[in-house]
């Protein structure tokens, strides 16, 4: 199995170590009002960048439950997360002077409320967006398809 990055040059997955590709796993945190679907974004810590929260495995957590933690460390999330995946990204995370390929599942998590205070409250901002306007904002193309195409009817 080979993952491309847009940006990047090609990973050969078969080829590489457990040192070499890591996996995340991210929310995609979503409600319906007024009859619409939005998705939330929030912004990364370094670049303000608009993500979608995401982390590393966590001892004792399913992966969409972890996405969920995520959910509500970086964006103040209360929901319910999914156990689909949704879809899959890649990217580079520079870690020590190395890239080091990152591959993230995403699952869904229907928000249930967005609470005021939570532990990364100063450091990102987050914003309701219909998936479309959300595809557009995302830096990554395979992460842009993925939120574009989100309809969690009949999950």
């Amino acid at each position: 199995m080979i993952v491309v990055n847009a940006r990047q040059k090609p990973v050969h997955l078969q080829s590489a170590g457990k040192r070499d590709v890591r996996t995340q796993f991210g929310a995609l945190p979503y409600r319906v009002k007024n009859g619409k679907l939005q998705v939330l974004l929030i912004t990364s810590r370094g670049t303000g960048r608009w993500i979608l929260p995401k982390g590393w495995p966590m001892d004792g957590a399913t992966p969409a439950q972890a996405a969920a933690t995520e959910a509500f460390e970086e964006a103040g999330v209360d929901g319910t997360p999914l156990d689909t995946v949704v879809g899959f990204y890649s990217y580079f995370k520079v870690h020590e002077k190395e890239r080091l390929p990152v591959v993230v599942a995403i699952f869904p998590v229907r928000v249930r409320r967005l609470l005021n205070d939570w532990p990364e409250a100063g450091q990102r901002k987050r914003k309701w967006l219909s998936p479309k306007k959300a595809a557009k904002v995302l830096d990554e193309p395979e992460l842009r398809q993925i939120v574009k195409h989100f309809d969690p009817r009949g999950m």
